[in-house]
């Protein structure tokens, strides 16, 4: 995964190679530098703020002489990445559901983003993991607007052997949500998980339908999904529910398809949320829990070879 951002951050560490870089030096290594991450689909906007930071590290006299460029600058770039994709909210989602569990009321989630993303089958890899941490869970079918989404999930929920709940294509969202959460509640399931639609006629129809979707079930927590290959797309779209709906947290799928590793970077960035799951594979268990340290890590080559 990530491989041209892991490149782009290791050619910038094999191209520190002096002792002291003058301000010349360090203006044409993050050049490439930022050519590489534009490459990489890393937003403008995080590209201008690590060159920003870089470039004060690199300058000579901001390095002291007893210790290799290179060395300082790997734990730099590794603090720096730390900094962008760890939110200022740490959030451990089983907790918070087993605090809610507590209460006798269900928790409820809603997952948002645009179709193509992979967001009823992340619905589906999630309500696998909350079983498997002895949750029960009930699943709404609130894309009515995609052909095939309501039978989608009901496959997913037989396979999982898990209830959903879902009406015909055209009914209302807000109402699937509801019935959903009314069904934990008589039956005391544990978390409500709701699927949403993720193309209408407008975009401004879409953030109205999830607007209305959120204030009917006043949700717990409100996940963004989005696709690791759409880069700044994933951005823009991130932004744009985001001012909508105020979302908690994101997963990004098809991470193990993401050649860049842009979007990882740049969600984080601008949105300020946490990712919560990568998405790795197509089976159940390939949602993985996403650890900015381990991240950051993973793009900055110690002794050059790749750190796990």
């Amino acid at each position: 995964m990530f491989e041209k951002l892991k490149t782009a951050f290791n050619t910038l560490v094999s191209a520190a190679s002096e002792k002291t870089i003058s301000e010349a030096d360090a203006d044409k290594i993050l050049w490439d530098f930022e050519l590489a991450l534009l490459e990489s689909d890393v937003a403008q906007e995080v590209v201008a703020g690590l060159v920003k930071r870089l470039k004060e590290e690199l300058v000579g006299n901001r390095v002291k002489r007893s210790i290799g460029v290179k060395d300082i600058l790997k734990t730099r770039l590794q603090e720096l990445l730390i900094e962008v994709v760890k939110s200022p909210q740490t959030v451990d989602i089983f907790q918070k559901i087993e605090e809610k569990k507590q209460t006798g009321e269900p928790f409820i989630i809603v997952f948002l983003g645009i179709n193509g993303t992979g967001k009823t089958t992340t619905i589906a890899k999630f309500a696998y993991v909350l079983k498997q941490h002895g949750f029960s869970v009930v699943m709404a079918a609130g894309d009515t607007h995609r052909a095939g989404a309501i039978e989608q999930l009901g496959e997913h929920a037989t396979r999982l052997s898990i209830k959903h709940v879902a009406q015909k294509y055209g009914a209302d969202p807000a109402a699937v949500a509801r019935d959903a959460v009314l069904y934990a509640k008589a039956h005391h399931i544990d978390v409500v998980l709701v699927d949403t639609a993720g193309r209408m006629q407008t975009s401004r129809n879409l953030m109205d339908e999830m607007a209305k979707i959120v204030r009917v079930t006043k949700p717990d927590f409100t996940v963004f999904v989005g696709d690791a290959l759409a880069g700044n797309d994933a951005v823009s779209q991130a932004k744009e529910f985001l001012a909508a709906t105020n979302f908690d947290a994101a997963i990004l799928t098809k991470a193990d398809a993401d050649v860049k590793g842009g979007a990882a970077l740049a969600i984080s960035y601008v949105t300020k949320k946490p990712i919560l799951f990568l998405g790795v594979g197509q089976t159940y268990d390939s949602l993985t829990p996403f650890n900015p340290a381990s991240f950051a890590e993973s793009l900055i080559e110690n002794n050059s070879q790749s750190t796990k």
